[in-house]
Protein backbone atom coordinates (compact mmCIF):
# COMPACT_ATOMS: atom_id res chain seq x y z
CA UNK A 1 0.00 0.00 0.00
CA UNK A 2 3.16 2.31 0.69
CA UNK A 3 4.25 1.75 -2.61
CA UNK A 4 0.83 2.73 -4.15
CA UNK A 5 0.13 5.69 -2.12
CA UNK A 6 3.74 6.94 -2.37
CA UNK A 7 3.52 6.59 -6.62
CA UNK A 8 0.39 7.58 -6.80
CA UNK A 9 0.44 10.85 -4.40
CA UNK A 10 3.71 11.88 -6.63
CA UNK A 11 2.29 11.23 -9.80
CA UNK A 12 -0.98 13.01 -9.04
CA UNK A 13 0.43 16.38 -7.37
CA UNK A 14 1.77 17.11 -11.03
CA UNK A 15 -0.87 15.53 -12.72
CA UNK A 16 -3.56 17.68 -10.48
CA UNK A 17 -1.77 20.66 -11.12
CA UNK A 18 -1.73 20.72 -15.13
CA UNK A 19 -5.90 19.63 -14.30
CA UNK A 20 -6.10 23.13 -11.80
CA UNK A 21 -4.72 24.95 -14.07
CA UNK A 22 -6.90 24.02 -16.83
CA UNK A 23 -9.93 24.85 -14.59
CA UNK A 24 -8.45 27.96 -14.22
CA UNK A 25 -7.98 28.75 -17.26
CA UNK A 26 -11.62 28.16 -18.08
CA UNK A 27 -12.19 30.84 -15.09
CA UNK A 28 -10.34 33.40 -16.68
CA UNK A 29 -12.09 33.12 -20.06
CA UNK A 30 -15.45 32.96 -17.65
CA UNK A 31 -14.29 36.74 -16.78
CA UNK A 32 -14.65 37.72 -20.38
CA UNK A 33 -18.14 37.66 -19.46
CA UNK A 34 -18.85 35.56 -22.76
CA UNK A 35 -21.08 32.12 -21.93
CA UNK A 36 -19.90 31.15 -25.90
CA UNK A 37 -16.19 31.77 -25.16
CA UNK A 38 -16.64 28.39 -22.20
CA UNK A 39 -18.53 26.96 -24.87
CA UNK A 40 -15.91 27.11 -27.16
CA UNK A 41 -13.43 25.75 -24.92
CA UNK A 42 -15.60 22.60 -24.24
CA UNK A 43 -16.15 22.09 -27.95
CA UNK A 44 -12.11 22.24 -28.31
CA UNK A 45 -11.57 19.96 -24.89
CA UNK A 46 -13.51 17.30 -26.43
CA UNK A 47 -11.91 16.99 -29.92
CA UNK A 48 -8.47 17.73 -28.03
CA UNK A 49 -9.12 14.68 -25.70
CA UNK A 50 -8.95 11.99 -28.82
CA UNK A 51 -4.81 13.40 -29.18
CA UNK A 52 -4.68 13.11 -25.35
CA UNK A 53 -6.27 9.62 -25.45
CA UNK A 54 -3.78 8.64 -28.35
CA UNK A 55 -0.76 9.99 -26.14
CA UNK A 56 -1.87 8.17 -23.28
CA UNK A 57 -2.16 4.99 -25.20
CA UNK A 58 1.20 5.15 -26.26
CA UNK A 59 2.65 6.20 -22.71
CA UNK A 60 0.96 3.15 -21.47
CA UNK A 61 3.19 1.17 -23.66
CA UNK A 62 6.33 2.27 -23.04
CA UNK A 63 5.94 2.67 -19.54
CA UNK A 64 4.81 -1.50 -19.62
CA UNK A 65 7.55 -2.55 -21.80
CA UNK A 66 10.71 -0.44 -20.37
CA UNK A 67 9.13 -1.18 -16.44
CA UNK A 68 9.07 -4.95 -17.72
CA UNK A 69 12.24 -5.01 -18.77
CA UNK A 70 13.80 -3.19 -15.67
CA UNK A 71 11.94 -5.29 -13.96
CA UNK A 72 13.94 -8.32 -15.69
CA UNK A 73 17.23 -6.75 -15.06
CA UNK A 74 17.55 -5.82 -18.66
CA UNK A 75 18.72 -2.58 -18.60
CA UNK A 76 20.14 -2.45 -22.65
CA UNK A 77 16.54 -3.27 -23.92
CA UNK A 78 15.01 -1.22 -21.59
CA UNK A 79 17.00 1.64 -22.53
CA UNK A 80 15.97 0.17 -26.66
CA UNK A 81 12.47 0.50 -25.86
CA UNK A 82 12.26 3.73 -24.41
CA UNK A 83 14.18 5.55 -27.62
CA UNK A 84 12.16 3.53 -29.85
CA UNK A 85 8.83 4.89 -27.73
CA UNK A 86 9.69 8.21 -28.18
CA UNK A 87 10.34 7.74 -31.86
CA UNK A 88 6.83 6.06 -32.32
CA UNK A 89 5.03 8.78 -30.32
CA UNK A 90 6.69 11.31 -32.62
CA UNK A 91 5.47 9.14 -35.54
CA UNK A 92 1.97 8.52 -34.67
CA UNK A 93 0.93 12.17 -32.98
CA UNK A 94 2.65 13.75 -35.87
CA UNK A 95 0.34 12.21 -38.40
CA UNK A 96 -2.93 12.07 -35.90
CA UNK A 97 -2.23 15.96 -36.31
CA UNK A 98 -1.36 16.31 -39.50
CA UNK A 99 -5.03 14.23 -40.57
CA UNK A 100 -6.92 16.28 -38.02
CA UNK A 101 -6.14 19.77 -38.78
CA UNK A 102 -8.06 20.28 -41.96
CA UNK A 103 -11.31 18.44 -40.56
CA UNK A 104 -10.88 20.65 -37.71
CA UNK A 105 -14.59 22.54 -38.73
CA UNK A 106 -16.17 19.58 -39.76
CA UNK A 107 -15.28 17.98 -36.33
CA UNK A 108 -17.13 20.76 -34.00
CA UNK A 109 -19.95 21.24 -36.58
CA UNK A 110 -20.88 17.15 -35.78
CA UNK A 111 -20.45 18.28 -32.52
CA UNK A 112 -23.37 20.97 -32.47
CA UNK A 113 -20.89 23.93 -32.36
CA UNK A 114 -22.57 26.80 -34.24
CA UNK A 115 -22.06 30.80 -35.17
CA UNK A 116 -19.68 32.29 -33.09
CA UNK A 117 -18.88 29.47 -30.79
CA UNK A 118 -17.53 27.13 -33.81
CA UNK A 119 -15.67 29.58 -34.87
CA UNK A 120 -13.53 30.82 -31.67
CA UNK A 121 -13.13 26.69 -31.08
CA UNK A 122 -12.17 26.86 -34.49
CA UNK A 123 -9.37 29.40 -33.92
CA UNK A 124 -8.22 27.62 -30.07
CA UNK A 125 -7.80 24.54 -32.44
CA UNK A 126 -5.64 25.58 -35.33
CA UNK A 127 -2.93 26.65 -32.81
CA UNK A 128 -2.87 23.87 -30.29
CA UNK A 129 -3.47 21.10 -32.95
CA UNK A 130 0.07 21.51 -34.08
CA UNK A 131 1.38 20.80 -30.97
CA UNK A 132 0.34 17.20 -30.84
CA UNK A 133 3.34 16.12 -30.38
CA UNK A 134 4.72 18.06 -27.40
CA UNK A 135 2.32 16.73 -25.50
CA UNK A 136 2.79 13.15 -26.27
CA UNK A 137 6.48 13.24 -25.57
CA UNK A 138 5.91 15.03 -22.32
CA UNK A 139 2.99 12.64 -21.45
CA UNK A 140 5.90 9.64 -22.66
CA UNK A 141 9.20 11.01 -21.00
CA UNK A 142 7.00 11.11 -17.75
CA UNK A 143 5.77 7.63 -17.87
CA UNK A 144 9.06 6.28 -18.59
CA UNK A 145 10.62 8.30 -14.83
CA UNK A 146 7.79 6.15 -13.24
CA UNK A 147 8.97 3.04 -15.47
CA UNK A 148 12.51 3.48 -14.19
CA UNK A 149 10.90 3.85 -10.17
CA UNK A 150 11.72 7.69 -10.07
CA UNK A 151 8.03 9.32 -9.53
CA UNK A 152 9.35 12.62 -8.13
CA UNK A 153 11.24 13.37 -11.44
CA UNK A 154 7.98 12.41 -13.22
CA UNK A 155 6.03 14.70 -10.80
CA UNK A 156 8.24 17.59 -12.29
CA UNK A 157 7.73 17.19 -15.55
CA UNK A 158 3.58 17.75 -14.88
CA UNK A 159 4.26 20.30 -12.14
CA UNK A 160 6.46 22.45 -13.96
CA UNK A 161 3.36 22.81 -16.84
CA UNK A 162 1.20 23.50 -14.26
CA UNK A 163 3.69 26.26 -12.72
CA UNK A 164 4.19 27.61 -16.62
CA UNK A 165 0.56 27.75 -16.93
CA UNK A 166 -0.75 29.25 -14.11
CA UNK A 167 2.13 32.42 -15.23
CA UNK A 168 1.41 31.97 -19.03
CA UNK A 169 -2.39 31.96 -19.04
CA UNK A 170 -2.95 35.60 -17.20
CA UNK A 171 -0.04 37.29 -19.13
CA UNK A 172 -1.67 36.27 -22.84
CA UNK A 173 -5.05 35.95 -21.95
CA UNK A 174 -5.43 39.82 -20.20
CA UNK A 175 -1.80 40.90 -20.45
CA UNK A 176 -1.72 40.99 -24.08
CA UNK A 177 -5.34 41.27 -24.36
CA UNK A 178 -5.61 38.06 -26.63
CA UNK A 179 -8.58 36.37 -24.84
CA UNK A 180 -8.70 32.65 -26.26
CA UNK A 181 -6.20 32.99 -28.54
CA UNK A 182 -3.98 33.92 -25.97
CA UNK A 183 -4.98 30.50 -23.77
CA UNK A 184 -4.25 28.56 -26.83
CA UNK A 185 -0.51 30.01 -27.26
CA UNK A 186 -0.43 29.37 -23.31
CA UNK A 187 -1.42 26.05 -24.04
CA UNK A 188 2.00 25.94 -26.86
CA UNK A 189 4.34 27.06 -24.95
CA UNK A 190 3.09 24.90 -21.51
CA UNK A 191 3.56 21.85 -23.72
CA UNK A 192 7.48 22.37 -24.58
CA UNK A 193 8.23 22.89 -21.27
CA UNK A 194 6.61 20.19 -20.23
CA UNK A 195 9.30 18.04 -23.06
CA UNK A 196 12.32 19.98 -21.89
CA UNK A 197 11.90 18.86 -18.24
CA UNK A 198 11.06 15.74 -18.70
CA UNK A 199 14.27 15.02 -21.91
CA UNK A 200 16.38 16.12 -18.72
CA UNK A 201 15.32 13.57 -16.37
CA UNK A 202 15.09 11.01 -18.77
CA UNK A 203 18.24 11.57 -20.28
CA UNK A 204 20.37 13.43 -18.66
CA UNK A 205 19.88 11.97 -14.91
CA UNK A 206 18.91 8.29 -15.98
CA UNK A 207 21.26 7.90 -19.18
CA UNK A 208 17.54 6.42 -20.83
CA UNK A 209 18.02 7.30 -24.18
CA UNK A 210 20.17 6.33 -26.71
CA UNK A 211 20.84 7.38 -30.24
CA UNK A 212 18.02 5.79 -32.71
CA UNK A 213 19.03 3.10 -34.90
CA UNK A 214 16.59 1.99 -37.93
CA UNK A 215 17.52 -1.72 -37.04
CA UNK A 216 16.72 -1.35 -33.21
CA UNK A 217 13.46 0.44 -33.78
CA UNK A 218 12.05 -1.94 -36.48
CA UNK A 219 12.89 -5.31 -34.05
CA UNK A 220 10.89 -3.03 -31.43
CA UNK A 221 7.77 -2.72 -33.54
CA UNK A 222 6.11 -5.58 -32.60
CA UNK A 223 6.29 -5.70 -28.91
CA UNK A 224 5.11 -2.38 -28.53
CA UNK A 225 2.17 -2.27 -30.80
CA UNK A 226 1.45 -5.41 -29.45
CA UNK A 227 0.64 -3.36 -26.23
CA UNK A 228 -0.02 0.28 -27.87
CA UNK A 229 -2.50 -0.57 -30.22
CA UNK A 230 -4.96 -2.41 -27.73
CA UNK A 231 -4.15 0.89 -25.39
CA UNK A 232 -4.83 3.27 -27.82
CA UNK A 233 -8.01 1.47 -28.82
CA UNK A 234 -9.13 1.18 -25.22
CA UNK A 235 -8.29 4.75 -24.50
CA UNK A 236 -10.12 6.37 -27.70
CA UNK A 237 -13.21 4.95 -26.34
CA UNK A 238 -13.29 7.62 -23.58
CA UNK A 239 -13.55 10.52 -26.06
CA UNK A 240 -15.95 8.70 -28.31
CA UNK A 241 -18.47 8.34 -25.33
CA UNK A 242 -17.68 12.39 -24.76
CA UNK A 243 -18.51 13.07 -28.09
CA UNK A 244 -21.41 11.53 -27.99
CA UNK A 245 -22.38 13.35 -24.70
CA UNK A 246 -21.57 16.73 -25.69
CA UNK A 247 -23.20 16.46 -28.99
CA UNK A 248 -26.36 15.32 -26.64
CA UNK A 249 -25.76 18.15 -24.51
CA UNK A 250 -25.29 21.00 -27.54
CA UNK A 251 -29.20 20.07 -28.35
CA UNK A 252 -30.09 21.81 -25.13
CA UNK A 253 -27.99 25.33 -26.11
CA UNK A 254 -24.52 27.26 -25.23
CA UNK A 255 -25.62 27.17 -21.86
CA UNK A 256 -25.61 23.73 -21.44
CA UNK A 257 -22.82 23.03 -23.50
CA UNK A 258 -20.67 25.79 -20.82
CA UNK A 259 -22.05 23.75 -17.80
CA UNK A 260 -20.64 20.63 -19.26
CA UNK A 261 -17.58 22.33 -19.77
CA UNK A 262 -17.30 23.52 -16.18
CA UNK A 263 -18.04 19.62 -15.58
CA UNK A 264 -14.95 18.53 -17.84
CA UNK A 265 -12.50 21.06 -15.65
CA UNK A 266 -13.76 20.25 -12.28
CA UNK A 267 -13.67 16.37 -12.98
CA UNK A 268 -10.24 15.81 -13.48
CA UNK A 269 -9.26 18.26 -10.53
CA UNK A 270 -11.74 16.47 -7.89
CA UNK A 271 -10.37 13.22 -9.53
CA UNK A 272 -6.65 13.87 -10.91
CA UNK A 273 -5.38 10.93 -8.08
CA UNK A 274 -7.39 8.25 -9.87
CA UNK A 275 -5.89 9.01 -13.08
CA UNK A 276 -2.38 9.54 -11.59
CA UNK A 277 -3.28 6.26 -9.91
CA UNK A 278 -3.85 4.09 -12.84
CA UNK A 279 -0.33 5.53 -14.47
CA UNK A 280 1.45 4.91 -11.24
CA UNK A 281 0.06 1.36 -10.23
CA UNK A 282 1.03 -0.02 -14.12
CA UNK A 283 4.31 -0.29 -13.51
CA UNK A 284 4.55 -1.64 -10.28
CA UNK A 285 2.42 -4.35 -11.79
CA UNK A 286 4.45 -5.20 -14.72
CA UNK A 287 8.00 -4.67 -12.81
CA UNK A 288 6.57 -7.56 -10.11
CA UNK A 289 5.39 -9.30 -12.96
CA UNK A 290 8.94 -9.16 -15.01
CA UNK A 291 10.03 -10.32 -11.30
CA UNK A 292 7.46 -13.03 -11.19
CA UNK A 293 6.38 -11.48 -7.55
CA UNK A 294 2.92 -12.87 -8.57
CA UNK A 295 1.38 -12.42 -4.27
CA UNK A 296 2.51 -9.03 -5.28
CA UNK A 297 0.83 -8.55 -8.28
CA UNK A 298 -2.49 -9.29 -6.32
CA UNK A 299 -1.62 -7.34 -3.52
CA UNK A 300 -1.16 -4.16 -5.58
CA UNK A 301 -4.40 -4.55 -6.97
CA UNK A 302 -6.55 -5.03 -3.78
CA UNK A 303 -4.69 -1.86 -2.39
CA UNK A 304 -5.45 -0.18 -5.21
CA UNK A 305 -9.46 -0.74 -5.05
CA UNK A 306 -9.45 0.20 -1.30
CA UNK A 307 -7.06 3.85 -2.26
CA UNK A 308 -9.85 4.06 -4.87
CA UNK A 309 -12.55 3.54 -2.71
CA UNK A 310 -11.72 5.87 0.37
CA UNK A 311 -10.61 8.59 -2.30
CA UNK A 312 -13.80 8.65 -4.12
CA UNK A 313 -15.82 9.07 -1.16
CA UNK A 314 -13.98 11.43 0.49
CA UNK A 315 -13.84 14.27 -2.58
CA UNK A 316 -17.61 12.96 -3.40
CA UNK A 317 -17.94 14.39 0.04
CA UNK A 318 -16.55 17.22 -0.42
CA UNK A 319 -17.70 18.51 -3.84
CA UNK A 320 -21.80 17.82 -2.35
CA UNK A 321 -20.80 20.17 0.80
CA UNK A 322 -18.93 22.92 -1.75
CA UNK A 323 -21.18 22.87 -4.97
CA UNK A 324 -22.86 26.82 -4.17
CA UNK A 325 -19.39 27.86 -4.52
CA UNK A 326 -18.11 26.07 -7.34
CA UNK A 327 -21.09 27.22 -9.11
CA UNK A 328 -20.23 31.05 -8.23
CA UNK A 329 -16.53 30.53 -8.90
CA UNK A 330 -17.27 30.17 -12.30
CA UNK A 331 -20.41 32.34 -12.49
CA UNK A 332 -22.45 29.72 -13.73
CA UNK A 333 -26.01 30.13 -14.22
CA UNK A 334 -29.35 28.89 -15.06
CA UNK A 335 -28.80 25.40 -17.09
CA UNK A 336 -24.91 25.49 -16.55
CA UNK A 337 -25.67 26.00 -12.47
CA UNK A 338 -27.91 22.88 -12.72
CA UNK A 339 -25.22 20.82 -14.46
CA UNK A 340 -23.05 21.68 -12.19
CA UNK A 341 -24.84 21.24 -9.10
CA UNK A 342 -26.09 17.96 -10.42
CA UNK A 343 -22.63 16.45 -10.96
CA UNK A 344 -21.30 17.42 -7.47
CA UNK A 345 -24.05 16.41 -5.47
CA UNK A 346 -24.99 12.97 -7.28
CA UNK A 347 -23.17 12.02 -10.62
CA UNK A 348 -19.93 12.41 -8.86
CA UNK A 349 -20.65 9.21 -7.29
CA UNK A 350 -20.40 7.46 -10.51
CA UNK A 351 -16.50 7.51 -10.32
CA UNK A 352 -16.23 5.15 -7.75
CA UNK A 353 -16.88 2.59 -10.53
CA UNK A 354 -14.89 4.53 -13.22
CA UNK A 355 -11.77 4.47 -10.72
CA UNK A 356 -12.22 0.65 -10.60
CA UNK A 357 -12.51 0.71 -14.53
CA UNK A 358 -9.28 2.29 -14.53
CA UNK A 359 -7.58 0.03 -12.22
CA UNK A 360 -8.51 -2.59 -13.63
CA UNK A 361 -7.24 -1.18 -17.02
CA UNK A 362 -4.01 -0.70 -15.91
CA UNK A 363 -3.75 -4.18 -14.98
CA UNK A 364 -5.02 -5.14 -18.46
CA UNK A 365 -2.34 -3.40 -20.37
CA UNK A 366 0.42 -4.14 -17.90
CA UNK A 367 0.11 -8.02 -17.02
CA UNK A 368 -0.49 -9.12 -20.74
CA UNK A 369 -4.17 -8.94 -21.25
CA UNK A 370 -4.81 -5.89 -23.35
CA UNK A 371 -7.53 -7.03 -25.36
CA UNK A 372 -9.70 -7.06 -22.00
CA UNK A 373 -8.67 -3.10 -21.79
CA UNK A 374 -10.03 -2.85 -24.79
CA UNK A 375 -13.50 -4.71 -24.41
CA UNK A 376 -14.04 -2.97 -21.23
CA UNK A 377 -13.82 0.99 -22.44
CA UNK A 378 -15.09 0.37 -25.42
CA UNK A 379 -18.51 -1.28 -23.47
CA UNK A 380 -18.34 1.57 -21.29
CA UNK A 381 -18.44 4.36 -23.94
CA UNK A 382 -21.09 2.98 -26.08
CA UNK A 383 -22.94 0.61 -23.99
CA UNK A 384 -22.64 2.53 -20.79
CA UNK A 385 -23.59 5.60 -22.85
CA UNK A 386 -25.53 6.01 -25.81
CA UNK A 387 -28.26 3.95 -24.52
CA UNK A 388 -28.54 5.39 -21.10
CA UNK A 389 -27.68 9.41 -22.76
CA UNK A 390 -30.39 8.86 -25.43
CA UNK A 391 -33.00 8.07 -22.75
CA UNK A 392 -32.15 10.39 -20.37
CA UNK A 393 -32.42 13.63 -22.67
CA UNK A 394 -36.26 12.54 -22.68
CA UNK A 395 -35.05 14.89 -18.77
CA UNK A 396 -33.25 17.29 -20.37
CA UNK A 397 -29.53 17.79 -20.20
CA UNK A 398 -29.94 17.01 -16.56
CA UNK A 399 -31.34 13.06 -17.76
CA UNK A 400 -28.43 13.26 -20.22
CA UNK A 401 -25.35 14.20 -17.16
CA UNK A 402 -27.30 11.46 -15.28
CA UNK A 403 -27.09 8.66 -17.99
CA UNK A 404 -23.78 9.28 -18.74
CA UNK A 405 -22.97 8.98 -15.30
CA UNK A 406 -25.25 5.24 -14.57
CA UNK A 407 -23.16 3.57 -17.46
CA UNK A 408 -20.28 3.41 -15.21
CA UNK A 409 -21.38 1.10 -12.35
CA UNK A 410 -22.07 -2.34 -14.57
CA UNK A 411 -18.98 -1.94 -16.45
CA UNK A 412 -16.56 -0.86 -13.22
CA UNK A 413 -17.64 -3.70 -11.37
CA UNK A 414 -17.44 -6.39 -14.17
CA UNK A 415 -14.09 -5.26 -15.07
CA UNK A 416 -12.33 -5.68 -11.62
CA UNK A 417 -14.16 -9.02 -11.24
CA UNK A 418 -12.47 -10.00 -14.41
CA UNK A 419 -9.19 -8.27 -13.31
CA UNK A 420 -8.62 -10.25 -10.37
CA UNK A 421 -9.85 -13.33 -12.50
CA UNK A 422 -7.05 -12.66 -14.62
CA UNK A 423 -4.08 -12.23 -12.37
CA UNK A 424 -4.99 -15.75 -10.31
CA UNK A 425 -4.30 -17.32 -13.46
CA UNK A 426 -0.47 -16.02 -14.13
CA UNK A 427 1.54 -18.60 -12.27
CA UNK A 428 -0.09 -21.00 -14.13
CA UNK A 429 0.33 -19.26 -17.39
CA UNK A 430 3.70 -18.39 -16.71
CA UNK A 431 4.72 -21.98 -15.60
CA UNK A 432 3.38 -22.76 -19.14
CA UNK A 433 5.34 -20.54 -20.73
CA UNK A 434 8.87 -21.61 -19.16
CA UNK A 435 7.77 -25.35 -19.94
CA UNK A 436 7.65 -23.82 -23.85
CA UNK A 437 10.84 -22.42 -23.51
CA UNK A 438 12.81 -24.95 -22.18
CA UNK A 439 10.97 -27.90 -24.77
CA UNK A 440 13.68 -28.84 -27.57
CA UNK A 441 13.00 -27.46 -31.18
CA UNK A 442 11.35 -30.35 -33.60
CA UNK A 443 12.73 -32.37 -35.78
CA UNK A 444 14.32 -30.61 -38.99
CA UNK A 445 12.35 -31.53 -41.93
CA UNK A 446 13.97 -30.88 -45.70
CA UNK A 447 12.08 -27.64 -46.16
CA UNK A 448 13.21 -26.30 -42.89
CA UNK A 449 16.13 -23.40 -43.14
CA UNK A 450 17.06 -24.91 -39.85
CA UNK A 451 18.80 -27.86 -41.92
CA UNK A 452 20.67 -25.61 -43.87
CA UNK A 453 21.56 -23.07 -41.60
CA UNK A 454 22.14 -24.13 -37.80
CA UNK A 455 21.42 -27.75 -38.46
CA UNK A 456 24.35 -27.93 -40.69
CA UNK A 457 26.90 -26.43 -37.78
CA UNK A 458 25.14 -29.20 -35.31
CA UNK A 459 25.67 -32.13 -37.91
CA UNK A 460 22.42 -32.82 -38.26
CA UNK A 461 20.96 -34.39 -41.63
CA UNK A 462 17.24 -33.34 -42.62
CA UNK A 463 17.29 -36.67 -44.89
CA UNK A 464 17.98 -38.87 -41.65
CA UNK A 465 15.85 -36.83 -39.33
CA UNK A 466 14.26 -40.08 -37.18
CA UNK A 467 17.32 -42.00 -37.44
CA UNK A 468 18.52 -43.47 -34.33
CA UNK A 469 21.80 -42.06 -34.21
CA UNK A 470 19.92 -38.25 -35.05
CA UNK A 471 17.67 -38.86 -31.84
CA UNK A 472 20.68 -39.77 -29.60
CA UNK A 473 22.38 -36.59 -30.51
CA UNK A 474 18.92 -34.35 -29.95
CA UNK A 475 18.43 -35.91 -26.17
CA UNK A 476 22.08 -35.19 -25.47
Amino acid sequence: MRHVVVMTATSSVGLVSIFAVDALNLFYISLLGQQELAAAIGYAATIMFFSISLCIGIAIAAAALVGRALGAGEDERAKRMATASLVYLVLLSSLFAALLYPSLRWCLELLGARGETLEMALDFMQIVVPSIPLLGMGMVLGALLRAKGDPKRAMFVTLSGGAAALVLDPIFIFGLDMGIMGAATATVCVRAILVIVGLHGVHKVHRMLGAPHVDEIRASVAPFMTIALPAIATQLATPVGNAYVTSAIAEFGDDAVAGWAIVGRLLPVAFGVIFALSGAVGPILSQNLGAKLYDRVMATMRDALTFTLIYCLAVWALLAIANPWIVGLFGATGEAAELVRLFCLIVAGSFLFNGALFVANAAFNNLGFPFYATIFNWGRATLGVIPFVYFGKTWGSSGVMIGWGAGAVVFGIAAMVMAFRLIGTLPAREAERSVDEDRPPLPPTANSAFTSGKGAIFGINSNSGNSDSDRDRRDS
